[in-house]
């Protein structure tokens, strides 16, 4: 009898993951979609339009257009915030981390503009929908986590101390890479520049001695 529960377990645990990856790779392959069309123009139907499955495929795995979207940007999200550990990790100098940061942050930003002009839409929605707030809130702590780390490894290069908080310092990147974002899709250089400018303002100020 122990035989026949165990065994029925592991088929059940297979098909639960199963139905999981399935998820995972119906979320990511919809996600320039979503992406393109933003939180307020999107429903299952207008993705499926837009993509290479029905929509009966994503209503089986999805129960509404929140239960994608969030689990879209949870799964890029896995991805992005690791974005900056190999730049921490290969640093030997302060000025190399600032550089190399700069240059993965504003790569980041010319080409994946509509994704994270999406995660922005979704951070903004969760302040009336409530559906996801707590995906969102989860993404800002590992978002403020990844900014931390550069922050934590400059101050260790430079030989100072942070100036800064957690927040203090998620907060202004955010802030900055935000507005440079704006700038990059109304094709604005200068704002782009201007953004640059303002990155290496945040690093002048972020340790003391």
């Amino acid at each position: 009898m122990t035989q026949v529960v165990d065994r029925q377990a592991r088929i059940d645990a297979r098909a639960r993951d199963k139905f999981q990856a399935r998820r995972d790779e119906l979320a990511m392959a919809t996600l320039t979609t979503l992406a393109e069309l933003g939180y307020a123009r999107t429903s299952l139907r207008e993705i499926a339009q837009n993509s290479e499955y029905s929509h009966g495929v994503l209503h089986y795995y999805f129960t509404d257009k929140l239960d994608l979207i969030a689990h879209a940007v949870r799964q890029y999200e896995a991805v992005c915030v690791t974005r900056y550990d190999e730049v921490v990790a290969n640093a030997t100098t302060a000025d190399e981390l600032r550089d190399d940061f700069a240059e993965t942050f504003f790569a980041g930003m010319r080409s994946e503009a509509s994704i994270h002009r999406l995660w922005y839409d979704l951070r903004n929605q969760s302040m009336f929908d409530d559906s996801f707030r707590a995906d969102v809130v989860e993404i800002e702590s590992r978002r403020e986590e990844m900014i931390w780390r550069v922050v934590d490894r400059f101050c260790e290069l430079s030989g100072t101390q942070p100036a800064v908080t957690p927040a203090v310092a998620y907060i202004g990147l955010d802030g900055i890479f935000q507005r440079g974002l704006l700038s990059e899709i109304d094709g604005r250089p200068e704002g782009v520049a201007l953004a640059r400018d303002e990155l290496t303002g945040f690093f002048d100020i972020v340790g003391r001695r």
